[in-house]
Parts: C-alpha cells; sequence; structure tokens
C-alpha cells in the first residue's frame, strides 16, 4: 500500500472544526460552548474531504466509508450505546438510581466516595473486560451521586472513566488484552505482570488525589432507599463481575427495572415503559452517529495510506540499518508511538492494536524489545490515548449520561494521563531485558 500524508488531512480538519469551534464560543462565553457545533456535523466537511482525496469510482470510495461504518467493532459499540442508554432511562424512571445511590452513601463516608467510585468501577471492568459496559452501568450512578452531595460531577464521572480503563487495560479477557498478546506471541499472563507494575502506581496515585479532593464532601440529603429498587444495579454489577456477556447484563438490567417499575409503582405502564426505553435510545443517537462516521472516516484514512504513511515513518525513525546496534529503549517508543498515533487516527484502541500488531513485532525482534512489554506497551498507550480523546466512544459516552462536554470528562480523568506518564517513565529510565521469543508460551 501507498503511503500518502494526505490522507490524514480529514481528520485535522474535523480536529480543528470540533475543537476549534467549541473554544472559540467558550472565548465569548456562549453556554454549552461544546454543543454549538456537534461532533456529528463538524466531522461532515472531514468525509467530504476524505472521499474527494480518494483515488478510483466515487461508489468504490462510498463503499469502503460504509464498510468503515458497519465495521463489526462500531456496530458493537453503537448497540452498547442502546442499551446502556435504555437501562440508565428505565432505571432512573423507577427511581433505581436514587435508591443505589443512597444505597452506597449508607455505607461509605463521604470521603471515600471518590476513592470507592474509581475502585468499584475498575473491579467491574476487570471483570467484564469492556470499558463500555462498565462505563454504561456506573456513570448514572456517578451522576446520582453529584445530586446528593457537593461532589463535582466532572470529578465522579472522571474516576468513572479512570476505573473503567484501569479494568479494561488488565483484564485477560479484554478485547485488547487478546489483540496486544496474539499480535506480539506472549502470554497473557505474563503481559498482566508487567502490565500492573505500570498500572498500579497511576491507580494509587489517583486514589490519593480522589480521596484529597472529596474530604470535604457532605451529603446534602438522608440515604434512605428501597433494597429492591437497587436489586437493578446489584444484578447487573453481579452479572459483570460473574463475566455475563455485556449485552446481556444491560438486557437484563432493562427488564428487572421495568419489572420493578410495573409491580411497584401505579403510575408506571408497559408504555410508560416503552417510552423511557425509547428516551434511553434518543439520547445516545449524537454518540452513535459520530461512532459511525468516525469508523467510515478511518476506513478511508486507512485505504488512501494515511496509516501506512504513519507506519512508514515510524519505522525509518527504528531502522538505521542492518549494522547498526539494537536499541530496545528505541523501539518501546517507536512502538509506543505507533499505537497512540494510530489510536488518534482510528478511535478505537483494538482496532489500532490490530493495525499496529504486525509492525511493532517487527520493530521489537529487530531492536531486541521483550514481546512481553511490546504488548504491554500497546495496550497500556492504546488506553491512554481512547480515555484523552474527545471523540472516543468511552468519553463520549461517560460525556452523553453526564449531560458535559468530552473535553471537561478527559481533563478530569486523571488515571489516564498519569498511566500515560509512568509508562512513558519506564521507557525513559527503565530497563527491560529482552527474554528470546523460544521461551514465552504462544497464546
Amino acid at each position: 500500500m501507498r503511503a500518502n500524508p494526505l490522507a490524514l488531512l480529514p481528520l485535522l480538519l474535523f480536529l480543528a472544526l470540533f475543537i476549534g469551534s467549541g473554544v472559540y464560543y467558550q472565548s465569548v462565553n456562549v453556554d454549552y460552548a461544546f454543543y454549538q457545533i456537534s461532533a456529528p456535523v463538524a466531522i461532515l466537511p472531514a468525509v467530504v474531504l476524505a472521499l474527494l482525496l480518494g483515488s478510483g469510482a466515487l461508489n468504490e470510495r462510498l463503499d469502503t466509508f460504509i464498510k468503515g461504518v458497519g465495521d463489526s467493532n462500531i456496530i458493537t459499540m453503537c448497540l452498547i450505546y442502546l442499551l446502556a442508554g435504555a437501562f440508565a432511562s428505565v432505571a432512573k424512571a423507577v427511581g433505581g438510581v436514587d435508591a443505589t445511590v443512597n444505597f452506597g452513601l449508607s455505607f461509605i463516608p463521604a470521603q471515600f466516595v471518590l476513592p470507592g467510585l474509581f475502585i468499584i468501577t475498575a473491579f467491574i471492568a476487570t471483570a467484564m473486560g469492556t470499558s463500555m459496559g462498565t462505563i454504561a452501568a456506573m456513570a448514572p450512578i456517578a451522576v446520582g451521586l453529584t445530586e446528593v452531595s457537593d461532589l463535582s460531577l466532572p470529578l465522579c464521572i472522571g474516576a468513572v472513566v479512570g476505573g473503567a480503563m484501569f479494568g479494561d487495560n488488565l483484564s485477560i479477557i479484554s478485547d485488547t488484552t487478546i489483540a496486544a498478546t496474539r499480535s506480539q506471541g506472549c502470554n497473557m499472563r505474563d503481559k498482566f505482570r508487567m502490565n500492573f507494575k505500570i498500572a498500579l502506581p497511576a491507580a494509587l496515585i489517583t486514589l490519593v488525589w480522589l480521596y484529597l479532593q472529596g474530604t470535604d464532601a457532605n451529603i446534602a440529603q438522608d440515604t434512605d432507599y428501597q433494597l429492591l429498587k437497587v436489586l437493578p444495579y446489584l444484578v447487573v454489577l453481579t452479572m459483570a463481575l460473574t463475566g455475563f456477556n455485556v449485552f446481556l447484563v444491560l438486557f437484563s438490567g432493562i427488564l428487572l427495572a421495568g419489572a420493578i417499575g410495573l409491580s411497584g409503582l401505579d403510575s408506571y405502564s408497559i408504555a410508560q415503559f416503552s417510552k423511557d426505553i425509547y428516551a434511553g435510545y434518543t439520547g445516545m443517537q449524537e454518540i452513535m452517529i459520530l461512532s459511525m462516521l468516525i469508523g467510515g472516516l478511518g476506513a478511508l484514512m486507512k485505504a488512501q495510506g494515511g496509516l501506512e504513511f504513519l507506519a512508514r515513518q515510524i519505522e525509518r525513525l527504528t531502522s538505521k540499518g542492518d549494522n547498526a546496534a539494537a536499541s530496545p529503549r528505541a523501539g518501546e517508543a517507536a512502538i509506543s508511538a505507533a499505537v497512540a498515533i494510530t489510536n488518534v487516527c482510528t478511535a478505537n484502541n483494538t482496532v489500532s492494536i490490530i493495525i499496529c500488531g504486525g509492525l511493532a513485532r517487527d520493530i521489537a525482534e529487530r531492536q531486541h524489545v521483550d514481546p512481553r512489554r511490546s504488548a504491554c506497551l500497546m495496550d497500556i498507550f492504546s488506553c491512554t490515548v481512547q480515555g484523552l480523546l474527545p471523540y472516543g466512544a468511552q468519553v463520549l459516552l461517560a460525556g452523553s449520561i453526564a449531560g458535559i462536554s468530552p473535553l471537561i470528562v478527559i481533563a478530569n480523568i486523571q488515571y489516564t494521563w498519569l498511566l500515560g506518564v509512568i509508562a512513558l517513565g519506564t521507557i525513559i529510565f527503565g530497563s527491560y531485558a529482552a527474554k528470546p521469543r523460544a521461551q514465552l508460551a504462544e497464546y
């Protein structure tokens, strides 16, 4: 495939329109500055530009775009959006969110609410192997906490997204872990151990910071609750921890919340249940549209050689000739940069790992980078970037549930910032001896 730097222009145009317009409206004190020009609209000129830059018949370019829109990863995210929106809407309508918040606050002291939110979310995400499903379950609870206390909404949402990214990054059933270990030819257990040594310090620092932010928190109302209304969340969290499929988890939550409303609330009817489900659907339409358009745009950039250009530039920086001495540190930096930049272009951490897998393995072999270390860095930096993209699925979902700008969300996800800094520090100052691939168990 030919390398074409011009294929990256559509992404730059989208970022300029989306972020630039938000900054402008913010500077002139317009309320909801980043919602004046919504992201699904701001991306349309970028899609048009990507179609114009492509070669071949227009129908072929459109076919590439549509295949990107319909990618299995994109459709999976969209289905999670729908079920998450429906569950959140129905659970709130029947009083489940308020009851769950009060239930938690009756056991957890106010100053430990933020750290507790991070820990619970991280635990669920590790068990589920998906940050999306975890955010869908926990973000409404975070929003509810801010309604009965003086805790900051962005802080609570940031704690949820950070915990979700922590679990997704470490979980052995996460698609990112599977993609990273398979592409680098190492064992999941070994990758987990190496990954954990970097993720744990970032998590501990995050917990301390969250505790300090919540030491003066006050609960504004009584914490009375009906245990029956807490049941949908307890069932969802229990099913998640026991490894059930995320679709089954969320669908079960919708049915259970609806059943509680129908049996326990005189004014709740089948018609109202249907309306609440649909309201949850409509609340997710913006991020669904954006996710699909991002998928199509990414497919066009890949087909036109934009990602190939990035790969060749990174490979050129690390390849100094056959006789040049290998540099594991340079190799680690190149692998990390490759997956991070690709993630910026695709807005999907799993896809970025799959795209960069072959390149990363080649760099690791040439520069004597331990395959476990290579897999670890790919997962970490794709996770870090994914948690900092204002158009990334996790940030969009959390922002949509909380009703706040995605830029505000990413400014409050301390864990992902810390994870990236600590991982970068291990590249600059660390020393990892490479282990021959023959000694590594293939997954």
